[in-house]
């Protein structure tokens, strides 16, 4: 028998039973020879990470949400697939060993067999790749399906005979839903998983968007009720994004996962803004929601079959791509954990940065959203197909800009730059960049150039993306779904504010300009409230 180099037990603090889930392990790899008892380093800490061996040499790794398994298969077992079962007990004696016997890797080599494939994992998107696709894709089918209400409330408003003020009521009314929703949506997926929560959503909003023209046709209060419910079912989308990329993508990728994913959100304006019209001339207001509303359903269908809320339960990722994510992503909400009490949370200056920076960011964002194809048409006098295309050009830009804002952050914070001045740097951008583009609106004298200053304007608050945004999952990533959402459930009333109030400012001075200076004084206050008091740090814990 070989001998054994060293061996400590120590005893462990008592803790209650913890049963950890499974993870698959695939075929060997060469790591040992086949047969050969081989003991490599364990573990088991109080906190719940430990590292166990098969007999092949191959080691499996827990850290409190699954076991992990690198390094081959059990030998012994057809195709060397196993699942892998750890029950912690009350009192747990752990015992740290190194043994070593002939034809069998040393530890160090093991480790050295590893790195590399983790590294690898880290360029080749797969898993990641396919699971932000899909995100991004729902985000757009998400903003198409809005946008489909701001381009048909023209005609809709002419049929109706609908005033100005109205018309702002219409269009916020899909926010007196999406103001509950948003705040429960990050808990709700937080406790049933980001893939439900989801995909019940969009089957819910996919079908209030077909009703939508069947209501207006009956009454103004069917119409009202049904946008309120459309909004209720979209408000969940993005505090579920937000608890569901933190479990996909680590620190490092995330802030570039929340630019491609907002990337398709901004694509659906465009999309939805240059279609519509189209649609509508030719199959009518009743068949363009219809053919909106099938996109949800197409995607519904994909994503339930290709999705798990968490990498740990996918029964497609590779070993080295799991064990990339785990080791590169912050602690998630555990069970039992609770979030801080509304009087804790408000104490703190750093979360009121992130609240006052979501209010605005919703006050700005939804006023050019409801109401951009109506600027057109009123100032400039353009028909709607064309106020469709001067609308949409700012939304593709936006979508390529965030893009580029998330990945410039990653590549900061890769670089070593602090991640609180890479987050006021993008935040500063995207505010202070709309502020100066909507003060520069009363110069434009041609829809182009209006045009292009929308297009500035909504492009450089794409950078908020990554500053704000990402900023919640940085100070207290523990609750960031639940956070993002009562965060975004207060910018919605800060949304249903502007939208309602610049129908009255245009119907009572007529005209968009007086409005849009008090959005632009809100941008610039914003941006230096963000700056003084927001935090990179963990604040929450």
């Amino acid at each position: 028998m070989a001998p054994v180099r060293s061996c400590v037990s120590v005893k462990a603090a008592a803790v209650s039973p913890v049963r950890y889930r499974s993870a698959r392990v695939g075929g060997a790899v060469g790591l040992g020879a086949p047969g050969r008892l081989r003991i490599c380093s364990s573990s088991v800490s109080p906190g719940g990470e430990g590292n166990y061996c098969s007999r092949d040499g191959g080691c499996a790794s827990s850290s409190g949400r699954g076991v992990v398994a690198v390094g081959g298969g059990l030998g012994g077992l057809p195709g060397g697939d196993v699942g892998l079962r750890i029950t912690r007990r009350r009192e747990v004696a752990v015992a740290k060993c190194s043994a070593s016997f002939d034809g069998v890797r040393p530890a160090a080599a093991v480790a050295g067999a590893v790195q590399p494939a983790a590294a690898s994992s880290s360029s080749a998107f797969s898993e990641r790749a396919k699971v932000v696709a899909l995100v991004a894709a729902i985000m757009l089918i998400c903003n198409a399906d809005r946008v489909v209400m701001s381009v048909a409330v023209v005609p809709m408003a002419a049929q109706y005979g609908w005033s100005s003020s109205f018309v702002g009521i219409v269009q916020s009314s899909f926010l007196w839903g999406y103001v509950f929703s948003s705040m429960v949506g990050g808990v709700l997926a937080d406790k049933y998983g980001g893939k439900k929560v989801m995909a019940g959503a969009a089957a819910l909003w996919s079908l209030a968007t077909i009703l939508t023209p069947w209501a207006a046709s009956h009454s103004t209060i069917m119409l009202l009720v049904v946008r309120a419910l459309f909004g209720l079912a979209e408000g969940v989308a993005f505090p579920t994004m937000s608890t569901f990329l933190p479990k996909w993508f680590p620190t490092q990728e995330r802030a570039t996962a929340v630019g491609i994913s907002m990337g398709g959100f901004h694509l659906g304006n465009v999309i939805s803004f240059l279609a519509t019209p189209i649609i509508m001339s030719h199959i009518g207001l009743t068949g363009t929601f219809a053919f909106f509303a099938s996109l949800g359903y197409l995607w519904l269908s994909v994503w339930m079959l290709n999705v798990e809320s968490d990498p740990i339960d996918s029964r497609t990722i590779s070993k080295s791509e799991l064990q990339y994510i785990l080791a590169g992503r912050t602690g998630s909400k555990v069970q039992g954990s609770k979030c801080p009490s509304l009087r804790e949370l408000y104490s703190k200056t750093e979360f009121w940065a992130v609240t006052i920076a979501n209010v605005v960011n919703n006050w700005g964002y939804f006023v050019l959203l409801s109401w951009m194809p109506v600027y057109f048409k009123t100032v400039y006098n353009v028909n709607l197909k064309q106020a469709a295309w001067f609308s949409a050009i700012p939304w593709a830009v936006m979508a390529m800009s965030g893009y580029v804002a998330g990945a410039s952050a990653d590549f900061l914070i890769k670089s070593g730059f602090n991640i609180g001045l890479v987050r006021k740097i993008m935040q500063s951008i995207g505010f202070m960049g709309p502020g100066v583009s909507l003060l520069s609106l009363r110069f434009a004298q041609t829809p182009t150039v209006a045009a292009v200053l929308m297009t500035i304007s909504l492009s450089l608050s794409s950078f908020s993306q990554a500053g704000y945004f990402c900023n919640i999952q940085d100070i207290a990533p523990k609750y960031a779904g639940s956070l993002h959402g009562l965060t975004n459930g207060i910018g919605t009333v800060a949304a249903i504010v502007s939208t309602v109030g610049i129908g009255y400012f245009v119907q009572w001075l007529g005209s968009f300009q007086a409005f849009l200076t008090l959005t632009a004084a809100l941008y610039f206050s914003a941006t230096v409230f963000y700056n003084v008091y927001a935090t990179g740090d963990l604040v929450f814990d």
